[in-house]
């Protein structure tokens, strides 16, 4: 009787490392997948900062050339594009009144 007990005991105890191990396993895991979420999360977020950056330093630099050069083929351009978005926001408006 005392051989059964010991087998048995010895039976559960393995299952319970088992068991153990496996969810020690899974939880470490689980912890490397968060922390790999986090950076993930981390180095996007800072590509689309850069990426707003430099949109947002070529607009100021074609300000900047705006407001400091006198030229006249830039002045004419923007006066053409300024005549084409007054031009599609009538045509516009007569669409939507149609």
């Amino acid at each position: 009787m005392d051989g059964d007990l010991i087998l048995i005991f010895g039976f559960v105890l393995t299952i319970i490392v088992i068991v153990t191990l496996g969810i020690n396993g899974i939880a470490s895991k689980s912890l490397k997948h968060k922390r790999w979420l986090e950076e993930h999360r981390t180095n996007q977020s800072g590509k689309a900062s850069d990426a707003k950056y430099e949109a947002l330093e070529e607009r100021v630099r074609v300000l900047e050339r705006i407001a400091t050069d006198n030229n006249e083929p830039l002045a004419r351009q923007i006066e053409q594009l300024r005549d084409l978005q007054d031009t599609d926001l009538r045509l516009d408006s007569r669409e939507k009144t149609s």
